[in-house]
């Protein structure tokens, strides 16, 4: 019987995204927040399937993603001026050899006044 040829692997790449949550039972968010936004560095052999496998994983943590905004690679990044830490550096390369998606800052939002 003969052997398939194997698929060369997709190169992987890590891309930076902000995912905007709204809220929803069970979510987590601070008692008062109107939802949050949340920095992730994700895995993918493109920005789109970086941007599907973030919103799958915020879905099954019972977040309620309403939009992603990409910010590109790190080499796209570094290219556009953005200086790109250590901990990030490490972070990413992580995310990379983890084929993961990681939530690097959640900052909740909060309209106008805080309640009592």
């Amino acid at each position: 019987m003969a052997e398939k040829p194997k698929k060369p692997k997709a190169k992987h790449d890590v891309y930076t995204l902000l995912v905007q949550v709204g809220r929803k039972d069970g979510d987590g968010l601070p008692d008062g927040s109107t939802g949050a936004g949340l920095l992730c560095f994700a895995s993918g052999v493109d920005e789109a399937e970086a941007v599907r496998e973030t919103v799958a994983v915020l879905k099954q943590a019972d977040l309620n993603p309403l939009d992603v905004t990409g910010y590109g690679t790190r080499a796209e990044r570094e290219a556009q001026g953005d200086e790109i830490n250590d901990e990030e550096r490490g972070l990413m390369d992580r995310a990379k050899a983890e084929n993961a998606v990681i939530v690097v800052q959640m900052t909740p939002f909060f309209d106008g006044e805080e309640k009592a």
